[in-house]
């Protein structure tokens, strides 16, 4: 188990490391280079955000589900390093944006098409300023100075992963989005009822 654990610690640091490169490099090549970027390799790289989200999404309801599973329980220290290298990923397109022409970014925020369902942005775009929030946040800074307040911010996780599922799968009809979606749910819930319950019977 101490191997697992250091071996857990090691790829979290390796994730941050990884999500501190991407903010670093990635927007100046879409801002500066973007032809080097196919449409084929930006949809992979918005995948592996997806990929990172969904991990973040299952693993905390997974381990409240098997309780007594040592394998899974360890793996929720990995929700931040994925977290974050999913955020990082996402954030890195808006530095992008804003580097080429922050005005007219930061204008359509306040635009009617922006939080529009047209085409179903809005969903996007929720995901989109959520995960600046979280990425921004997701430190023992923010902790230590938001205090309770933290956790309840942290719960933006949900927004930026339905928002952006439901995004793809509306959009681009992705049946890989839509088991996520599924299975993300079905887990919560379940987890949901079974720590209700477990409260309720450590009151008997």
């Amino acid at each position: 188990m101490k191997i697992y654990l250091t071996f857990i610690k090691y790829v979290q640091e390796t994730l941050l490391v990884i999500s501190v490169t991407i903010m670093m490099v990635f927007p100046l090549v879409l801002a500066f280079r973007p032809e080097t970027i196919s449409s084929v390799v930006t949809q992979q790289i918005y995948a592996i955000s997806h990929l990172f989200l969904f991990f973040v999404m299952m693993i905390r309801p997974l381990a409240d589900i098997f309780i007594t599973n040592t394998f899974i329980r360890p793996l929720v220290m990995l929700r931040k390093g994925a977290g974050v290298l999913s955020a990082s990923i996402i954030v890195s397109f808006i530095f992008a944006k804003l580097i080429v022409d922050p005005v007219s970014y930061i204008t359509s925020i306040g635009t009617a098409h922006y939080w529009s369902m047209v085409d179903y942005v809005v969903l996007a775009h929720m995901a989109d300023l959520s995960a600046i929030v979280l990425l921004v946040t997701s430190n023992s800074f923010s902790k230590r100075i938001l205090g309770s307040w933290w956790k309840i911010i942290q719960k933006l996780s949900y927004v930026y992963f339905y928002g952006s599922a439901l995004y793809v799968f509306l959009t681009y009809g992705s049946i890989s989005q839509l088991v996520a979606l599924v299975l993300v749910t079905m887990v919560t819930v379940i987890a949901y009822i079974k720590n209700r319950k477990r409260k309720q019977l450590s009151q008997l």
